[in-house]
């Protein structure tokens, strides 16, 4: 089950995020996304959990939580849809 995590404090590392899941079941995975010019957190990741059970007790535990000063969003990760942002046109 690939779940979303938003709203994180800036200075959590992957590992802080995998700890805090890894208290609901196994962790594959875990991704906090960065920005790629700054290398700066984004404030949102991934984490992937294989047992389906553990991934919906964790989202239904960590939503909403205080987690080192900001209250995360967690839920279940939509894939990305073809007409999402990206790009632009320009003039000539």
């Amino acid at each position: 089950m690939n779940i979303y995590a938003g709203n994180l404090p800036w200075g959590l590392s992957e590992e802080d995020l995998r700890e805090a899941f890894e208290a609901f079941g196994e962790v594959v995975s875990v991704k906090i996304i960065k920005d790629k010019f700054t290398g700066r957190s984004r404030g949102f990741g991934f984490v992937e959990m294989p047992n389906q059970e553990e991934g919906e007790s964790a989202i239904s535990a960590l939503n909403g939580k205080d987690l080192k000063g900001r209250e995360i969003v967690v839920n279940q990760a939509r894939p990305r849809r073809d007409d999402q942002g990206g790009g632009g046109g320009g003039g000539f």
